[in-house]
């Protein structure tokens, strides 16, 4: 889908599969895109027509008020896996609140897990019996960092927090379509192809329904 009015957006941790199928999506719906990574190096297959790649680092507040001017909304599509979860989002969290209002930036997408959305029963995945509790580790980042957007951003700053289901699967068919839920587990298998998320996270971007929310996606 082409659009002829295209938007700039800025991709922090765009050399994941997440941020590389958003990164794709948005340039053939005709939008340009500065895609943010450690490493640039590492990530040869980024650099494309409407792509910029740059070096940057999200939990820098400075880095991102510099990498983000300009553009008109930011995807925080990131994860660091050798840093503690709870330590890691609270810093990329702080430095989008922070660095994103001051460069202008009004949108923020950012990426969930399936576990800190509730069940039928209203019980968070990650609080069930037996959860393990490594994964309630890492979940607890995520819990942590909406608690940070929900206190801090101000009026400038419209976010939403895109919850993939727990079998985000880069090998499904796309089935060029998703359905979604407010904080909750959406009814089905929980299985998402990367380039359906895409969709999800380039239509908010383009036309905002859901604010200051956890919106679950699945297919």
């Amino acid at each position: 889908m082409g659009n002829d009015t295209g938007k700039k957006i800025i991709v922090f941790g765009a050399g994941g599969r997440v941020g590389r199928a958003a990164v794709a999506e948005a340039v053939a719906r005709g939008h340009r895109v500065t895609a943010v990574v450690r490493d640039p190096a590492r990530h040869p297959g980024l650099e494309a027509p409407g792509v910029t790649v740059v070096r940057g680092d999200v939990t820098d507040p400075e880095s991102v008020a510099a990498l983000a001017a300009g553009h008109d909304a930011a995807l925080h599509a990131s994860v660091r896996l050798d840093v503690p979860s709870e330590e890691y989002f609270t810093a990329t969290a702080k430095a989008l609140l922070s660095g994103l209002p001051a460069a202008g930036v009004g949108r923020l997408l950012t990426l969930g897990i399936a576990t800190t959305l509730e069940d039928a029963s209203g019980v968070r995945l990650m609080d069930a019996p037996g959860f393990p509790a490594e994964w309630r580790a890492f979940a607890q980042g995520h819990v942590v960092e909406f608690g940070l957007l929900t206190a801090g951003a101000g009026p400038a700053l419209d976010w939403l927090m895109v919850v993939p289901p727990p079998a985000l699967d880069a090998e499904a068919e796309p089935a060029g379509g998703y359905r979604t839920a407010v904080g909750t587990v959406v009814d089905g298998p929980g299985r998402l192809a990367h380039a359906d998320l895409a969709l999800a996270l380039l239509d908010e971007i383009e036309t905002p329904r859901h604010s200051r929310v956890q919106l679950a996606v699945s297919a």
